[in-house]
């Protein structure tokens, strides 16, 4: 596979799709966790947007590997370590990445 152009309208659509999820996740209520869990709906709206967002995240990461870089990735810990391989991520921000990626896949099974 070799890199071809990054697509706008993807990049443009993964980082709305974030900021989406954290608005979510910020008018959900967060003064206590009484408020919080008042409504059993909340935690598993929060999961959800969390979730969503990081799943957006890793996909516009996995898109600039891809098309832009010419590599492909099979899993999300992946993303993160191509682009820190790459030059597109410095050790601290691909660590932390990483991090989420596992994060996100112990929410998912």
């Amino acid at each position: 596979m070799g890199p071809s152009p990054i697509r706008a309208k993807v990049v443009a659509d993964r980082i709305a799709w974030v900021r989406n999820m954290l608005a979510s996740i910020r008018s959900l209520p967060r003064d206590s966790l009484a408020d919080f869990t008042a409504d059993p709906r909340t935690p598993a709206a929060a999961e959800s947007y969390l979730r969503r967002g990081l799943e957006a995240l890793l996909d516009l990461g996995r898109h600039i590997l891809a098309k832009g870089l010419g590599r492909a990735v099979a899993e999300y810990r992946d993303v993160a370590r191509g682009l820190e391989e790459t030059g597109v991520l410095r050790p601290p921000e691909s660590t932390l990445l990483f991090r989420m990626a596992g994060y996100r896949n112990r929410l998912v099974h």
